[in-house]
């Protein structure tokens, strides 16, 4: 009996340490200072992948105790119940001893039942220890398992973010590289421009040049229409004075 109890304590004990040291390293990955391991990261996604495969290898340690210790927990209930049974069957016997009319018997089983009960006091102890335990483990469990979803979600957030990120960075590059051609097109924009002004410059000298030539013509049509006078009025005003002696 000593040396069960004194079994179940080192279990106890050691399996304590093993998962102090799981929820270590998992409050570490949990708390907001993973920003800071994933700024520092060279490849944030594999980070994240690798935080994942060490949770998740955690969780299988997790549930491999948990099973050990829900399976503690019935062992100490049947043992408990079995204990209970027998304490049972004992009175059973005494009272039966004792209609009979054998009270030396029924002391005896009265005898068995104060060890039985005594043991079953025992048992109580050892089914309260590792039901609570159980209990522990599979909140631990359960709280992992939730956790875990969480950084899952997480997960494919920050990915989609680097994409973006990554699909930017590809972008400005591209605008980057296209300046040399925007120089090109600046260049050929100036060149237009120039041919432009070249035409409005010829256009302009054609105009003045076809602006001249008319005012010529203009003047020379100006003397060659008026020579003084309308000359056939003239030479009949002439001829009807002489005619009269005037």
């Amino acid at each position: 009996k000593k040396h069960f109890n004194n079994e179940c304590s080192f279990t106890a004990h050691s399996k304590k340490e093993a998962f102090m040291g799981i929820l270590t390293r998992f409050k570490d990955i949990m708390s907001s200072n993973i920003n800071a391991l994933l700024d520092k990261a060279e490849d944030p996604e594999k980070m994240i992948d690798q935080c994942l495969r060490n949770l998740n290898s955690d969780l299988g340690k997790v549930k491999s105790e948990t099973a050990a210790v829900m399976a503690d927990e019935q062992r100490a209930k049947r043992q408990l119940d079995e204990c209970t049974q027998e304490i049972n069957k004992i009175q059973n016997y005494a009272a039966k001893a004792v209609s009979a009319g054998n009270d030396d018997d029924a002391r005896l089983f009265l005898e068995k039942k104060q060890t039985l009960t005594a043991r079953q006091a025992e048992l109580q102890q050892i089914y309260n220890s590792a039901k609570s335990n159980s209990e522990n483990m599979r909140a631990m469990n359960d709280k992992l398992v939730k956790d875990i979803a969480n950084l899952e979600e997480r997960r494919n957030s920050i990915k989609a973010k680097m994409n973006i990120a990554r699909t930017q960075e590809h972008i400005n590059q591209m605008v980057s590289n296209t300046s040399g051609a925007n120089n090109s097109i600046n260049a050929f924009e100036r060149m237009e421009a120039k041919a432009d002004q070249m035409l409005d410059r010829a256009n302009a000298m054609a105009e003045l040049n076809n602006s001249s030539h008319d005012s010529i013509d203009d003047l020379k049509a100006k003397y060659d229409s008026a020579p003084g006078g309308d000359s056939g009025i003239e030479d009949e005003l002439a001829a009807l004075k002489a005619s009269l002696g005037k």
